[in-house]
């Protein structure tokens, strides 16, 4: 739980930003500003008040909750919403369905979109959100380390998936992060590719992207193992994504931007060659949510600051031969940017 003097620190940092009394109904949002999870909630912040309205099912809880006055609904949320505020109201547009944005309509109010109030404040994190985010971080150094001291060749996609995911909870993780990434050989050429039940084979990349949750926050790494000797091809891409991959660290500094921190490790790449082969973004923000601001990519708008937490993640894609990723998370700081992943980036060959 959010400590009171957090929460209200947080309100206040949102306060500063509105042009009218905000309804924040994005469950993730909510909790980043009170530390109250629920399925079924939103939150109203004006000058003076902050609203937590839930329903029966998180009544004890919500009312545990320092700094807000809880407010008891009907299952639907929103109609109670509607019947308890009036006038004009910021909403969450990225949030907020069309179902729900007709039921505060109807209900009377006049609706404002905005658009990432608590997701600007959520990209800088504080130092609690910082010390979970570093112990989630050496939780997944040390499944892989573990992890690579298992036998690869001759078992599932699958099977090598469950058994980080067991490596995880052994080792004290809340959770993991998202379903684990397992990619042997064409399966490891899709980015996303899930665990399948291909039997791992020897002289091919296996791509592994996992990452865990501890109270609350998560991370996210991406290591790329061999099976053996590597074809030509596969062992040039591992060589070409580090090095992009390490320019891009070195990008990503306080003021650049996250179009040009992509750019520099996408110069890297396409000069050794394999630059239509890495076909998306270099990072993405990681806390609360595994996918979240900033990011960098091409197309961002974003700019680094200080207290970001982003990743580093280049990847090299070579359709029915193999994959290779590299990826670190990394904070980002008035200096050098601070790896929280120590785990090897040297190839490393399993049995």
């Amino acid at each position: 739980m959010v400590v009171a003097e957090r929460v209200s620190e947080r309100v206040e940092r949102l306060r500063a930003t509105l042009e009218e009394p905000l309804l924040v109904t994005s469950g993730v949002n909510v909790r980043y500003l009170t530390g109250f999870n629920s399925s079924n909630v939103a939150l109203f912040v004006d000058d003076e008040r902050v609203l937590l309205f839930t329903d029966f099912r998180y009544a004890e809880a919500a009312r545990a909750v320092e700094g807000t006055e809880f407010v008891q609904t009907q299952r639907s949320v929103l109609k109670t919403v509607v019947e308890t505020l009036d006038g004009t109201i910021g909403f969450e547009a990225s949030a907020l369905t069309y179902s729900g944005w007709e039921t505060l309509r109807k209900g009377g109010l006049e609706l404002v979109p905005r658009n990432g109030l608590v997701e600007h404040l959520r990209a800088v994190k504080d130092e609690t959100e910082l010390g979970a985010m570093r112990e989630a971080a050496r939780i997944t150094d040390q499944a892989y380390a573990a992890f690579a001291e298992e036998r690869f060749v001759g078992r599932t996609e699958r099977d090598l998936a469950w058994r980080m995911e067991q490596i995880f909870h052994e080792l004290g993780a809340h959770g993991i992060a998202f379903e684990l990434v397992v990619g042997s050989g064409p399966t490891g050429a899709m980015p996303h590719g899930r665990p399948t039940d291909r039997v791992v084979e020897p002289n091919t990349t296996v791509v592994i992207d996992a990452g865990c949750v501890f109270r609350a926050y998560n991370s996210d790494c991406t290591r790329t193992f061999a099976t053996g000797d590597l074809p030509d091809d596969l062992a040039k891409a591992y060589e070409a994504c580090l090095q992009g991959q390490l320019a891009g660290l070195k990008a990503m500094r306080a003021g650049v931007s996250g179009a040009d921190a992509d750019a520099a490790a996408r110069r890297v790449i396409d000069e050794a060659g394999f630059g239509e082969k890495f076909g998306h973004g270099l990072g993405h923000g990681v806390g609360l949510q595994v996918h979240e601001a900033p990011t960098a990519r091409p197309e961002s708008e974003d700019v680094l600051e200080p207290g970001n937490v982003i990743t580093c993640e280049p990847g090299i894609y070579l359709e029915g031969r193999g994959g290779v990723r590299i990826e670190d998370l990394v904070l980002i700081t008035d200096d050098e940017p601070d790896l929280f992943n120590s785990y090897t980036k040297e190839l490393v060959t399993v049995s």
